[in-house]
C-alpha cells in the first residue's frame, strides 16, 4: 500500500487515496465497534454511554441475554439503545429481525423512522442495505432478509418473531404507571405479547427510567430472580452514592459537563424541583412504594423549618458497622423532642466508611447537637471499637452520655418503640435534607428491604426514647393581681420599721 502511494505523482491523488483509506477504516471501525459508531454519527459518548455500550455489545456477543437499564430521564439512554444500537446490530446480523417497543405507537413510529433513515444513509458503513418496499417508518426490511417492527406497548404482535427485541420506557407517564390496572395490563402484555414473540435464544434490551416500585423493571426482576435466570442490570443514578459504577463520588452529578451539554445543571434544578419521592424513583432510580408494611407514609412529615434547638431536648443513636466494606451502612441520627412529644429528626449520617471515619463523624454530631444521651448496640460497643470510641470523644472533647442496649428479638421487635411513636405522633423530616430519599425508601420497605440501618438506628432512638421524658412546656409569665393591699416591702430602699 505504501508502493502505491509513493507511485502516484500528483498530490491531489495521493490526498484523495490517503483519505479513502482513512474513511474505510473508520468505516470498519465503526462496523465493529458501538462507540465508533457513534462518534461517527457526531456524537461524544460520555462515561455512562460508554458503560452502556460496553454492555450492548456484550449482549451482542452473547454474554447474556437480558439487560436492564436504569437511567435518569434526559441522559441519552434512547439515542444509544434505541436508535445507534438497532442500526448497528443489523451490521453484525444483517438477517436478524428487531423489535422495538415505546409507550405510545406514534414514539415507536418516530425511532423506527430515525433507525431507517439512519441505516439508509450509513449503508456503506454498516454493510447493508435497505429493501427496495422500505417506506413505512413502524416496518421494514434489509436486502440480506432481516426486518424491523416498531409497536406500541400493549399492541399486539402477531406474524413477527425478534432475534432481539427493545422496550424503551413503557410507561408515558407518573399516573400511568401508579395505576395498578395500567401495570397488570403492560405486565400482561411483556409476558404473553413481547415474551413470545421472541426467537429461541434472543436478546432483549428492557430501558426504564423508573416511576414505581411494582413497574415493568420491577416484575421483570422479581421473575427472573425467582426463577433464576440470569440478567445484567446496569442502574445509573442521577446523583452517585457510594460505589457508583462510573466511579463518582457520592453527591457527583450525572454527565457533569458545563462546557458541553450541561446535563449535570439540569439534575440540580429537577432535584431542587422535585419531591423528594420523585427524585428517588425517577432519577435516583430507587422507587419507595406506595406505602410500607412496617412504617406508613403518612407518618413521615417533611418540613421546611425545624424548631429551635433550646426548645427541644436532642438524643442521638448510632448504628454501627464494625467491619469496614462488608456492604452494612454505619448510620448516626440526631433527633429532638418538643414539648408535645413531637419527634424531629435533625440530622442523619450514613456511609460505608470504616471505623475511625464513623467515629470522627460521631464527634463532629456531638459537637454541633451537644445531645444530652447517645444510644448504640451492646454488641457492637463490645466487638472492639469502644475503647477506640471513647478515647477519641474525649479527645476532641465531643462529651456525651452513651447509653448501652443489648441486641434482643429480630429487627421488627427492636423497632416497635419507634413505630409506635410515629403511628401516633409522626416523624418529622427536613423537605430538603439530601438523605431524606434513601430514608423514606428504607423506611417503607423494612422489613423486606435490602438495607436496614437506619431503621436499626431509628430503632435505638425509640428504646431511648422510652426511658426518657419530653422537656416541660414553658410556663406561661405571670402577672401581679392587685389585692387592695399595699405590700410591705418597699422598693424605694425604706424599712416597715419607722
Amino acid at each position: 500500500m505504501t508502493n502505491l502511494v509513493a507511485s502516484l505523482t500528483s498530490s491531489e491523488q495521493r490526498k484523495a487515496l490517503l483519505f479513502s483509506l482513512e474513511a474505510e477504516r473508520s468505516r470498519r471501525l465503526a462496523r465493529r465497534r458501538l462507540t465508533d459508531f457513534a462518534v461517527l454519527q457526531g456524537f461524544r459518548p460520555a462515561p455512562h454511554h460508554r458503560l452502556l455500550i460496553d454492555e450492548l455489545e456484550a449482549l451482542t456477543r452473547g454474554d447474556s441475554d437480558v439487560l436492564l437499564v436504569e437511567m435518569p430521564p434526559g441522559s441519552a439512554k434512547s439515542t444509544y439503545v434505541n436508535w445507534l444500537f438497532p442500526a448497528w446490530f443489523f451490521a453484525q446480523r444483517p438477517e436478524a429481525n428487531v423489535l422495538s417497543a415505546s409507550h405510545s405507537s406514534e414514539l415507536a413510529e418516530r425511532w423506527g423512522r430515525r433507525t431507517r433513515n439512519l441505516i439508509g444513509s450509513e449503508a456503506q458503513t454498516l454493510g447493508i442495505q435497505l429493501s427496495a418496499d422500505s417506506t413505512a417508518a413502524y416496518r421494514w426490511g434489509t436486502s440480506q432478509g432481516g426486518e424491523y417492527y416498531a409497536v406500541g406497548v400493549g399492541v399486539g404482535i402477531m406474524g413477527f418473531r425478534a432475534d432481539l427485541g427493545i422496550i424503551d420506557d413503557p410507561f408515558g407517564s407518573r399516573e400511568d404507571a401508579e395505576s395498578k390496572r395500567i401495570r397488570d395490563a403492560r405486565w400482561e402484555w411483556y409476558v404473553n405479547d413481547f415474551s413470545s414473540r421472541l426467537k429461541p435464544g434472543a436478546k432483549r434490551v428492557i430501558m426504564h427510567q423508573r416511576w414505581h416500585e411494582d413497574d415493568l423493571a420491577g416484575r421483570v426482576i422479581q421473575q427472573l430472580d425467582g426463577i433464576g435466570k440470569p440478567y445484567r442490570r446496569l442502574k445509573i443514578r442521577a446523583e452517585a452514592l457510594l460505589g457508583d459504577p462510573l466511579g463518582r463520588q457520592p453527591g457527583e452529578f450525572l454527565w457533569d459537563d458545563p462546557d458541553g451539554y450541561n446535563y449535570g445543571q439540569f439534575l440540580r434544578d429537577r432535584k431542587a424541583e422535585s419531591d423528594s419521592r420523585t427524585w428517588s424513583a425517577l432519577y435516583q432510580q430507587e422507587p419507595s412504594p406506595d406505602t410500607g408494611d412496617f412504617f406508613r407514609r403518612e407518618w413521615l412529615h417533611p418540613v421546611e423549618h425545624m424548631p429551635a434547638r433550646d426548645s427541644l431536648r436532642v438524643y442521638g443513636a448510632s448504628d454501627y458497622a464494625v467491619t469496614s466494606g462488608g456492604g452494612d451502612y454505619t448510620v448516626h441520627v440526631v433527633v429532638g423532642i418538643d414539648s408535645d412529644r413531637r419527634l424531629y429528626l435533625l440530622d442523619l449520617w450514613r456511609s460505608q466508611a470504616d471505623s475511625a471515619e464513623w467515629v470522627e463523624a460521631l464527634a463532629d454530631l456531638v459537637l454541633k447537637w451537644k445531645p444530652l444521651e447517645w444510644a448504640e448496640e451492646t454488641g457492637q460497643i463490645r466487638a472492639g471499637v469502644g475503647p477506640f470510641l471513647t478515647k477519641r470523644l474525649t479527645e476532641r472533647r465531643a462529651y456525651v452520655h452513651r447509653k448501652q442496649f443489648p441486641t434482643r428479638g429480630d429487627k421488627a421487635v427492636r423497632a416497635q418503640s419507634i413505630r409506635g411513636r410515629m403511628s401516633m405522633l409522626g416523624l418529622y423530616v427536613p423537605a430538603s435534607a439530601p438523605w431524606r430519599g434513601d430514608l423514606e425508601g428504607e423506611l417503607l420497605r423494612f422489613p423486606a428491604g435490602v438495607h436496614d440501618d437506619q431503621v436499626d438506628a431509628l430503632g435505638l432512638i425509640g428504646q431511648l426514647l422510652d426511658t426518657i421524658h419530653a422537656p416541660a412546656a414553658p410556663k406561661p409569665a405571670t402577672q401581679a393581681v392587685a389585692s387592695g393591699y399595699k405590700s410591705t416591702r418597699s422598693t424605694g430602699g425604706g424599712s416597715w420599721r419607722v
